[in-house]
């Protein structure tokens, strides 16, 4: 039990005292691939944001007086398009953060 302790412990020593990696990370292909991947989600998004603004508004229309439906339809409109403007705002900061990545890393 010593012996594994004492094992564990010098393996944790010696990952804690190596060195840096020689190769530097090329920070243009990671913020490339972490912008790709917002664009996508952010499209995504904002096809069900639609999606639910369509649904929305034939409950609303469809809900004939019922003051059910119409609270539902109501809340599905802007529940979508809360969503819808979380969406933008995402798409808008990593525009933003990319942009002082660039110049910072210049």
């Amino acid at each position: 039990m010593l012996r594994l302790r004492s094992l564990g412990m010098s393996i944790f020593i010696v990952l804690l005292s190596a060195s840096t990696a020689f190769a530097a990370p090329d920070l243009s292909r990671v913020q490339n691939f972490a912008t790709n991947v917002i664009q996508v989600l952010v499209t995504i998004a904002g096809l069900l944001a639609a999606g639910f603004f369509v649904m929305g508004g034939i409950g609303y229309i469809t809900s004939s007086g019922n003051p059910e439906n119409l609270d539902r339809s109501k809340k599905v409109l802007v529940y979508s398009s809360i969503g819808l403007a979380i969406c933008i705002g995402a798409l808008v900061l990593t525009g933003i953060v990319s942009d002082l990545a660039n110049q910072s890393f210049r």
